[in-house]
């Protein structure tokens, strides 16, 4: 899977649900607490940066990828 343009937090949920991964199971792959999962698709924290290249790999993308900004694809 290629991750879209966008902002880390506001797409981690869609990224999660296009991968079929529940909240879980991307706890359970990252060593982490499923609340902490849902406290970053609620954007009321971030995750380590020790994980982003982690979180990056579950989705298929580079850590850049994940971070980059959201790209409106209609201009």
């Amino acid at each position: 899977m290629k991750c879209v343009g966008g902002d880390f937090i506001s797409h981690f949920k869609s990224l999660r649900l296009a991968t079929g991964l529940s909240q879980a199971a991307v706890a359970n792959e990252l060593g982490i607490t499923q609340g902490a999962v849902h406290q970053w698709e609620k954007g009321e924290t971030h995750p380590q940066t020790k994980l982003l290249s982690r979180i990056a790999a579950l989705y298929g993308c580079t850590v850049d990828e994940l971070l980059q900004p959201e790209v409106n694809e209609t201009q």
